[in-house]
């Protein structure tokens, strides 16, 4: 993918230029106006893609994005450089305010993107566009759209539970504007619905573009059906069956592998491909990223060329402990660090202050000053988890099924390479495997809220999430922690909304 053209609400705005990832807007038309070209058809698609990174946004250049809130809530890391009010309400488990600024980004997150999703999906369905592309290229865009809409929705109906759905475009001021909230279940039914069009367009099964392929619809399938088995709709037994018949379809396909070494999830050349699913795509010079100066050490280390900018996120010390000392990940240099040669001079070895995360370190971010790694969204080693979870919970909790423990045994086993595969696992065996694996991967909220257990780090145990007192929280979880309340903002200009 080498283009985001933005397209916010109604407006849309024209891109011409060389690269996915540069913007050089050039004007701006209504909808009525916009779809003469087969160009500007591909531009409103590329548009869609951009709500992927507006998690990621920072304004302040000092190492806050609302991403990270997603890590903080779980109590397993913590904030090296001093934070604010705001990150402290998920820091410390204070209770998150509607005011909270954090929240609104994360709405605006999903409903621009989902209103981009809205107005292209719409042009697609008309004789008019569709004439100016041929009938793969509509159904491979009507594929990526869809599947885009659904990753929207997905997000915040986890986060928010009820909410508006919407899946028409706006198209004067005063139509749709106030919609109301939807049923969890009609949110997850467009979701859904919205996946199995994607599954039946013309997307290929990988695309090293970094556009959506098939390989990515059905990974995300099958982590919609988990999530429905379990928490908040409960649909058990015939969810989870669905969720196991997915992720066994990824993996049959023999289309997709975990990568040997953990240095090969950095690697920029292994980028889509490989165990990476489905990425956000980043480029240092049009589109830099954040995340190898965000997580860098704080207060300043001299380890890269801007050491400024660090301390956003580190692993709790207690969580960093939980790993097994002979645990691959654990080791230097691969899922963290806790040193680092000074920069310019590596005869000094720097002791860092807490285990500092180097999932995202960039080896050319680390001289150039710019940060272009893509950031893994889906990744393979989740949906081999997903299989091994979901049918051990179909078989009770236990399962010797082979697929399921080849599936499991396949993550494992890159941690723990002396280990013999096992006979059976439990559910509780995958979901240690899924605190471990994807940790500050922005995944493992989104486990401990659908499955409400947690990795008690003092015991290495799962436990129930209500009670449970992480590391870096002031007091145990409670239900109301479950879900956020919706900003204020939004319940002002929709009351219906409160």
């Amino acid at each position: 993918m080498k283009r985001l053209a933005a397209l916010i609400v109604i407006l849309l705005v024209l891109s011409s230029c060389k690269d996915f990832l540069e913007e050089n807007p050039a004007g701006v038309l209504s909808p009525s106006d916009f779809y003469t070209t087969a160009e500007q058809v591909k531009a409103a698609v590329n548009g869609t893609y951009e709500g992927l990174n507006s998690p990621f946004v920072t304004d302040l250049g000092v190492a806050t994005s609302p991403v990270f809130d997603l890590e903080y809530l779980t109590g397993y890391c913590l904030r090296p450089r001093p934070s604010g009010y705001g990150d402290n309400q998920f820091l410390q488990l204070t209770g998150i305010d509607a005011a909270n600024e954090a929240l609104e980004t994360w709405w605006t997150s999903t409903y621009y993107p989902v209103e981009n999703c809205n107005s292209v999906l719409a042009a697609l369905a008309e004789a008019k566009t569709a004439a100016l592309i041929d009938g793969s290229t509509k159904s491979r865009y009507i594929g990526e759209v869809s599947f885009l809409r659904a990753y929207y929705y997905f997000q915040a109906v986890r986060l928010w539970g009820r909410i508006p759905l919407k899946t028409t475009p706006t198209t004067s001021q005063s139509d749709g504007l106030t919609v109301g909230k939807s049923s969890v279940e009609a949110v997850y039914d467009q979701i859904v619905k919205d996946l199995e069009v994607a599954e039946q367009s013309a997307l290929p099964w990988t695309d090293k573009s970094g556009r959506v392929s098939i390989g990515a619809v059905k990974a995300l399938l099958s982590k919609v059906y988990l999530t429905m088995a379990g928490y908040p709709l409960q649909k058990g037994s015939e969810y989870y069956i669905k969720a196991y018949g997915k992720a066994k379809e990824v993996i049959q396909s023999n289309q997709f592998s975990v990568f040997d070494a953990y240095a090969d999830l950095r690697d920029p050349a292994n980028d889509n491909s490989g165990e990476h699913l489905f990425m956000l795509q980043r480029e240092g010079e049009y589109a830099p990223g954040i995340m190898h100066f965000y997580l860098m050490p704080y207060p300043e280390q001299p380890i890269s060329i801007q050491p400024a900018y660090g301390g956003a996120l580190a692993s709790a010390r207690e969580f960093y402990d939980s790993y097994s000392n002979s645990d691959q990940r654990k080791q230097e240099g691969a899922f963290f660090y806790t040193r680092h040669v000074q920069y310019g001079n590596p005869a000094n070895m720097i002791n860092l202050s807490y285990p500092y995360i180097y999932k995202y370190w960039d080896d050319n971010a680390e001289s150039t000053g710019r940060n272009g790694a893509n950031v893994p969204l889906i990744r393979f080693a989740d949906v081999l988890l997903i299989c091994a979870e979901a049918k051990a919970n179909v078989d009770g909790g236990l399962t010797s099924d082979q697929v399921a423990v080849d599936a499991y045994y396949a993550v494992h086993h890159r941690a723990y390479p002396d280990e013999a595969k096992p006979v059976s696992i439990t559910s509780d065996d995958v979901l240690k495997e899924r605190f471990w694996e994807l940790c500050f991967e922005f995944q493992t909220w989104y486990d401990m809220i659908r499955t409400r257990k947690a990795l008690d780090v003092s015991t290495g145990r799962i436990v129930d999430l209500i009670g449970y007192k992480a590391p870096n929280h002031e007091r145990e979880f409670r239900e109301t922690d479950l879900l956020w309340p919706v900003p204020l903002t939004e319940v002002q200009k929709d009351p219906a909304l409160s």
